[in-house]
């Protein structure tokens, strides 16, 4: 087996992911799964903006996992790559070279170790779409896949589309025949001999983390900043202090910033109202304003979704939230809005005793939720005929879902643009198919021959 290895450095928090794929594959192509994965404790990198040393400290105990995950032989031909995100992005929004110093600090350590390092690098919105978009089709073998005799097969099937949701973006990217009327939001590929058009956006300060800073923003502003303020996306029952610092640390709120002192603390009390939650998640899109024949939210153009879509990371968590812990189907956009108002109007007694492990997230399933709703029906126009072709998931076959795969088939060039030679391959396989025929052939003539020789024998007797 050969292994690759990519950190994906979030905005919230980061995972190491361990690939792995067999070493004699034709062609660079070959089924690559997840061998094994790692989640760093602690928080992104992008937090370690004032201890930058700190952030390639954090990765020791996942890398130390890596080496004992990957056979020792395998260590320096081992592909380590660490790509960075919306975090990330936004640090290098606020101060470029602090950025570059937490990068810095976090390749040193990782160039300490005794794998292959490529190198890390701040990855763009779109690649972060795109390669997750990528990862998805290539589990579900979308783009090509072997036949019985070890040929390459393209499958008569169409993409998916993909929808990320991390701490601090969030992503939509899909195949369309339409025309994608902003040349940015165009992608073209070439993958396997097998020309995609795909559109893609990514939304900075859409992710789960700066959706809730933004939201307590408008509540703060709406309400004048007064010592106490009252919550409708918080359930009744929850009470918090905050600093104004807290909500005001981030590009995604700077333009909001009071000129009240930032170490001011503010009381929220939780009031559970689903209506006056929708209304105050809904200052956060702008569905007016469009300078294309049709858009998303924000004057981002978007043709009409079609076909699959799978959706992961929060999405699958907030989706799993409302199925399991609270009981409810998602086939409907109005399940989902139900689901929605449901989990607002339950008391913080009743959610810590449906979910205790999950106390910290708890308070927010109420804005979250309200925020998916919004996000895929008001913004991606997702409607009844097309929101239950969304499949909300977090793996494929074992591997997780997301764009560190594509990200590594990438640079790795295990994807190649023109369609792999089946000729190697069918050789060997009928090479072993004939290997197999004579195998067979010859113990059943064996067996035959020590059955004609026990009945020769009793007739003799």
């Amino acid at each position: 087996l050969q292994y690759g290895i990519v950190l994906d450095a979030g905005s919230s928090h980061t995972a190491m992911f361990i690939y792995k794929w067999p070493a004699d594959k034709e062609n660079d192509t070959g089924v690559v799964s997840e061998h094994s994965m790692c989640d760093v404790e602690g928080p992104g990198i992008s937090s370690y903006s004032s201890n930058p040393p700190a952030a390639g400290r954090s990765l020791e105990h996942c890398l130390n996992q890596a080496l004992r995950d990957v056979p020792k032989e395998k260590h320096t031909g081992t592909p380590l790559y660490l790509g960075a995100t919306a975090g990330m992005r936004l640090l290098n929004i606020a101060d470029p070279q602090l950025s570059d110093t937490v990068l810095r600090a976090v390749a040193a350590t990782l160039k300490s170790y005794p794998f292959d390092f490529r190198g890390a690098k701040i990855l763009s919105g779109e690649e972060e779409g795109v390669f997750g978009w990528i990862t998805a089709n290539y589990l579900l073998e979308n783009f090509i896949k072997r036949g019985w005799l070890g040929e390459w097969i393209q499958p008569q099937k169409k993409t998916l589309g993909a929808m990320d949701f991390g701490g601090a973006s969030t992503q939509i990217t899909f195949e369309t025949r339409d025309t994608i009327e902003n040349p940015r939001n165009e992608v073209m590929l070439k993958l396997y001999g097998q020309a995609y058009k795909v559109y893609t956006h990514s939304f900075l300060c859409y992710g789960r983390d700066q959706v809730l800073k933004r939201l307590l923003s408008k509540l703060l502003q709406a309400e004048s900043y007064q010592e106490t303020v009252s919550h409708p996306c918080w359930p009744t029952g929850y009470n918090k202090s905050l600093l104004l610092s807290s909500t005001y640390d981030s590009p995604c709120t700077q333009k909001e910033r009071p000129s009240l002192a930032l170490n001011t603390t503010v009381t929220l009390v939780g009031t559970g109202n689903g209506n006056l939650c929708t209304q105050l998640v809904s200052k956060l899109f702008d569905f007016i304003n469009c300078p294309f024949s049709r858009c998303s939210f924000d004057g981002v153009f978007q043709p009409e979704v079609s076909g699959n879509f799978i959706a992961f990371s929060a999405f699958f968590y907030t989706v799993d939230f409302i199925q399991t812990v609270m009981g409810r189907p998602v086939h409907l956009p109005s399940d989902l809005k139900d689901a929605a108002d449901t989990i607002c109007a339950t008391s913080w007694s009743e959610l810590l005793q449906k979910a205790p492990k999950l106390e910290k997230r708890l308070p927010d399933y109420c804005a979250v939720s309200t925020f998916v709703y919004l996000l895929t029906t008001k913004g991606y126009s997702f409607n009844n005929h097309s929101f239950p072709n969304i499949a909300f998931q977090k793996k494929v076959g074992g591997t997780s879902i997301g764009w560190a795969l594509g990200y590594m088939l990438n640079l790795t060039n295990m994807i190649p643009a023109e369609k792999p030679s089946s000729h190697k391959s069918m050789l060997y396989n009928y090479w072993v198919i004939l290997i197999l025929l004579f195998v067979v052939t010859t113990l059943t003539s064996l067996v035959t021959a020590i059955c004609l020789l026990r009945h020769s024998k009793s007739s003799i007797i």
